[in-house]
């Protein structure tokens, strides 16, 4: 393969995976607001489409089409890089994702990930930390109170569940041996759910301080302090309208997303079968192509469905009991099981 066509099945790749990434998350909104609907005992969106499927277009329309208003004390520069930073870093960490299977390529080139990188668990954890300046940046530039608090809430945040959340992923990556996501998913599949992290690898406590971390890192209910509207009018994105604010919405998702793939590959086995190999591999090509896709993005979707049923369940914590149970129990926890599993691999 040539310089040339390497470049173009690069580029091919990043251009389909972007795609999808951009559809899954405008269908998410909807999965939200259909299942919370349900949850309220109402029925969410069904006007525009069959069961309402197409009302992400209309949304995604009507955010084009709004006036765009900047206020005029704003500090322009970093009010306009603000939400490009939070969209940015939620979109490229989806790179270092293996979403099938590896060994299906064409001339020796990955067809299911973009970038195989030895330390993509680090890669992931990197760029998402950055996509925190965007909040950040926002609320500073806005010149808004609200906004201020907003991205201070945030930032304390992200520092306080960082911790927990990477040192859950310690006891991981001791038991595969390696940062590489390809390799953690390849030492879970030998007996199917049975090997995964979350059953068979004594990663049960890790998997929960993991859940509750990815919470608070994505900002979500219960842990939705940065833009909590009874307190601070819409938090760091109140002086933001039209596309500006829908790239913070869109960020949100997308980190969503990111999050359920990290969870799938770290706990679920990733594109694996919960089968392992207690049946045989098919035989066709297609199926060796598609089956993987579908396990992963089936345990994608039941990460995605968790995270919207506990938004409709729970209520928002306060501020000081997001950051007692943050540093009082969580990171002594991920602490513990880091311990218990160094023992566990020292004497098994």
């Amino acid at each position: 393969m040539t310089l040339l066509q390497f470049f173009l099945w690069s580029l091919l790749k990043v251009i389909v995976v972007t795609v999808i990434l951009l559809v899954g998350v405008a269908y998410t909104v909807l999965l939200e607001r259909k299942l919370v609907g349900r949850i309220q005992n109402r029925w969410g969106p069904s006007r525009v489409g069959p069961f309402g499927l197409l009302q992400p277009l209309v949304d995604g329309a009507k955010s084009f089409l709004k006036e765009d208003i900047i206020p005029t004390a704003v500090y322009r520069p970093l009010y306009l890089l603000a939400p490009m930073i939070a969209l940015g870093c939620a979109l490229i960490s989806i790179a270092v994702v293996p979403f099938g299977d590896p060994s299906i390529s064409f001339h020796g080139f990955h067809l299911f990930q973009i970038s195989d990188v030895n330390i993509g668990l680090l890669v992931i954890l990197g760029i998402t930390s950055i996509g925190v300046y965007g909040v950040a940046l926002a609320g500073w530039s806005s010149n808004n109170k609200y906004s201020l608090l907003g991205s201070l809430r945030s930032s304390a945040q992200l520092i306080s569940y960082e911790l927990a959340l990477g040192l859950s992923l310690v006891g991981v990556v001791m038991r595969a041996g390696s940062l590489n996501l390809r390799v953690i998913v390849e030492s879970q599949a030998s007996q199917g759910l049975l090997t995964w992290n979350l059953f068979g690898g004594l990663q049960c406590i890790a998997f929960f301080i993991y859940l509750m971390a990815a919470y608070a890192e994505t900002n979500r209910s219960p842990f939705d302090l940065p833009e909590a509207e009874s307190e601070l009018t819409a938090g760091y994105h109140t002086e933001y309208s039209s596309m500006k604010f829908a790239m913070f919405f869109m960020a949100e998702y997308a980190n969503m997303i990111t999050v359920g793939c990290v969870a799938t590959m770290l706990f679920l086995g990733g594109w694996t079968s919960p089968f392992g190999h207690l049946l045989p591999d098919p035989q066709s090509l297609i199926l060796r192509s598609v089956l993987p896709i579908f396990w992963f993005v089936l345990k994608v979707f039941s990460f995605l469905f968790l995270y919207v049923w506990v938004r409709g369940t729970l209520p928002r914590f306060r501020y000081d009991q997001l950051m007692n149970f943050g540093w009082r129990y969580l990171l002594p926890l991920a602490i513990l099981n880091i311990v218990g599993t160094s023992l566990w691999l020292a004497y098994k």
